[in-house]
């Protein structure tokens, strides 16, 4: 009878036989093996440029490392990567920056204050900025685009509520940035209510049209309104030319009506002096100085009167002779 080991040091009949004490005894060296070896691989993690992570030590939050190689207690701490790169997002159609063609016109219209519809993009860009909240509310590893859902979700009702507040010219024109910045803090103040630790870098308005089918009338509204900006710019122009002159005009005539004002109020404070010192004369000579001040007056008088005649008042009736005054003064 051949058995199925056959040795052959024993010879024939003999059976092979195992070496299970060797066997026990390197089991329990291999396990031991493997296990140092998981718990070496998982001893060390390393944290990539564009993350942080979160280390979490038996479900509680302990640290947040930055980029780099780390320790970590095998099987007891658990670290969470999160991404602290900017992120865009292309709204209303959520993740991408890229405008899909196949999206229709309806899916971008608004409504506006005066009840008007206007079609609005706009790009949100965001990022991480505490990894510890945004893990304990938005961490889904399996779910990548969790969070932007939320977002597009917040930032679509922030922009219904703020292009409701304004009319379509509005929208379409001169508030177009200010309803950008409106709606970047409002989606922040949201977004901080619920702790998630994302902040909002920043929110442009893309696209702002009227729809399809009442452009042609907005463009014609538009047309208008350039020009009316360029009829404007060239009125102040004008302005700005014509200001200048007018200030130094005004200027010049202040500086002559304070000059006649001051020569006038000279000349009146002359005369009242010279009234004073003609009426303290005729206090203390009454017959001079009446005499006197008719002597003026007729000086003042003949000098205005071309021909003169003086008549003797003793000639009463007889040949009057006259005194040439006139021709004896031309022949001078």
């Amino acid at each position: 009878m051949e058995y199925p080991f056959s040795s052959q040091r024993g010879g024939p009949g003999r059976p092979n036989e195992v070496p299970w004490d060797r066997i026990l005894v390197l089991i329990p060296v291999a396990i031991l093996v493997i296990v140092a070896l998981v718990l070496a691989t998982d001893s060390f993690y390393t944290v990539e440029a564009h993350e942080k992570a979160v280390v979490m030590r038996f479900g509680k939050y302990t640290k947040t490392v930055l980029p780099g190689l780390w320790f970590k207690i095998p099987m007891v701490d658990q670290v969470l990567k999160v991404s602290v790169e900017e992120h865009s997002l292309r709204l209303p159609y959520g993740a991408g920056a890229a405008r899909p063609q196949a999206v229709s016109e309806e899916e971008t219209l608004m409504l506006t204050g005066d009840l008007n519809a206007a079609s609005v993009e706009w790009t949100v860009q965001w990022k991480v900025i505490d990894p510890y909240q945004y893990s304990i509310r938005f961490y889904h590893a399996d779910d990548g685009e969790y969070a932007e859902r939320v977002i597009t979700t917040v930032a679509q009702t922030v922009m219904n509520r703020l292009v409701g507040d304004y009319s379509i010219d509005e929208v379409l024109t001169e508030k177009r940035g200010q309803i950008g910045e409106q709606a970047r803090q409002a989606t922040q103040e949201i977004l901080d209510a619920y702790q998630c630790g994302i902040g909002i870098r920043d929110l442009q308005m893309q696209r702002v049209t009227p729809p399809d089918k009442v452009r042609p009338a907005f463009d014609q509204v538009n047309a208008s309104i350039q020009q009316r900006d360029k009829l404007e710019n060239e009125a102040n122009k004008i302005r700005n030319e014509m200001l200048p002159k007018a200030y130094a005009e005004k200027d010049k005539l202040i500086r002559e009506a304070e000059g006649y004002a001051d020569r006038r109020r000279a000349e009146a404070e002359g005369e009242i002096k010279a009234l004073l010192a003609t009426y303290r004369a005729y206090e203390k000579a009454p017959e001079e100085t009446r005499q006197r001040l008719y002597l003026e007056a007729m000086e003042e008088i003949l000098n205005t009167v071309e021909s003169k005649v003086i008549v003797d008042s003793g000639l009463r009736g007889q040949i009057l002779p006259l005194l040439q005054l006139h021709e004896e003064g031309a022949r001078r």
